[in-house]
């Protein structure tokens, strides 16, 4: 997982969810190989810690649960990048834990918007500045729980099913137009997302994968930066797994 020289070379990336994790891990790799990035994130604190962690890279405050926000968000990215190749979908909640005659009405509307809505604010708003650039990258970041489902996690398991279908939908549509869409599916990997699962749901996912550990957070961002990189070029409409062995279809 070694860094490459100039892979993103004169590339414009927007990453949400950028503050931590996948997101900030996946914006700074793409700096490092000579991108230039928008770090999007809902936490104005962590967004500036971010931003200064990453020298030169524009912070922007984002809902994209709204809209209204995310338009206002690439209006801000691409005044600071001038244009947008890449984008990655990393921004997403777990939310409630628990069985669906329990499930809290407000929770399962909080992640649906978020995690899917979110995304296809996000695509809505960028594929026009990439088609008008001839060029893009969009990877959205699913989760084995859309192919098999988690119990207690049904918004969760929703949300991320439907991710991996828009992903086959918008990659068809835009697969002449050289933007590569394509959907990348971890199965549980340390990354602070964790916080927001109480650890019996941690066990249980760990259980699952063959491998008998957590994915590491640099190991999914490496497989992202590829789909990000011109180096992906005939792949579009994909899932893709990093899951230790647990989905393999």
């Amino acid at each position: 997982m070694g860094i490459l020289a100039n892979r993103f070379s004169g590339r414009n990336a927007i990453v949400t969810g950028g503050a931590s994790g996948l997101g900030f891990l996946t914006a700074q790799r793409i700096q490092q190989e000579g991108g230039k990035v928008s770090l999007w994130d809902s936490n104005p604190e962590a967004l500036k810690k971010a931003s200064e962690l990453l020298d030169g890279a524009h912070g922007v405050a984002v809902d994209v649960s709204s809209h209204d926000a995310v338009v206002k968000g690439v209006a801000a990215s691409r005044a600071a990048l001038g244009k947008v190749d890449i984008l990655v979908n990393s921004a997403g909640i777990t939310g409630a834990t628990v069985p669906v005659k329990d499930f809290p009405i407000e929770s399962w509307l909080k992640v649906l918007n978020i995690n899917l809505s979110g995304v296809f604010y996000c695509c809505r708003e960028v594929v026009p500045l990439m088609l008008e650039n001839g060029y893009g990258r969009i990877v959205n970041i699913a989760s084995v729980a859309g192919k098999e489902g988690n119990p207690n996690a049904s918004a969760y398991s929703a949300s991320k099913a439907g991710v991996i279908g828009f992903t086959k939908s918008l990659g068809k549509e835009l697969a002449t137009s050289n933007i590569l869409v394509n959907s990348v599916t971890p199965a549980a990997f340390d990354s602070p997302i964790l916080e927001q699962m109480p650890q019996s749901h941690i066990e249980y996912m760990r259980s699952k994968i063959p491998m008998g550990r957590l994915g590491e957070t640099a190991e999914c961002a490496a497989l992202v930066c590829w789909l990000a990189s011109e180096e992906c070029s005939f792949s579009t409409a994909a899932t893709f797994d990093i899951s230790g062995g647990r989905t393999t279809f």
